[in-house]
């Protein structure tokens, strides 16, 4: 069975991480979809950089691919010829937001099936809006993301919290 895990990757933290590897144990194929998202506040990182974060820390993945999408999930589901749609719940309120998006998926595309997976505890605290704003803040983020995401991550920060031009 191949399936999708979309979201916005900016950055990968490891609660996206440990919902990869997951999947990926449980999944014939795995296909990370990166979404370019126009109506989202401008993200931290590019497309190509998020995407290349993806790959370095899913190189040891064999089944997991990246890609980028843009538009509605079911299409991208369609297009890449997947079965399910994985979703990471890190606590109770995702999953009202998260349901009503898979109801809504599944009113689209009847073939399209999401599946909800709980986060680790450890990672359940995570997001890379909390990553970001710690790291502006000037807080220790070692422990929420891969030493090569944090690198990348604090060289965008200036030393006042702005962000630099890359």
């Amino acid at each position: 069975m191949t399936a999708i895990y979309p979201g916005s990757f900016d950055p990968v933290t490891f609660g996206h991480i440990d919902i990869i590897n997951r999947s990926a144990k449980i999944m014939d194929e795995l296909i990370v979809g990166v979404l370019n998202n126009s109506n989202k506040i401008s993200p931290l990182f590019s497309l190509e950089e998020r995407i290349e974060m993806l790959k370095d820390v899913c190189a040891h993945l064999p089944n997991v691919r990246i890609e980028l999408f843009s538009g509605l999930l079911v299409d991208f589901v369609n297009k890449m010829g997947a079965q399910a749609i994985i979703r990471g719940l890190r606590a109770v309120t995702d999953f009202e937001t998260e349901f009503q998006m898979a109801q809504i998926n599944k009113s689209l595309n009847d073939n399209a099936e999401t599946l909800f997976m709980s986060t680790s505890p450890q990672f359940s605290y995570l997001s890379s809006s909390i990553v970001k704003e710690v790291a502006f803040l000037g807080g220790n983020v070692d422990s929420m993301i891969p030493d090569s995401v944090r690198f990348k991550l604090l060289g965008k920060i200036g030393r006042f919290g702005k962000v630099e031009k890359v």
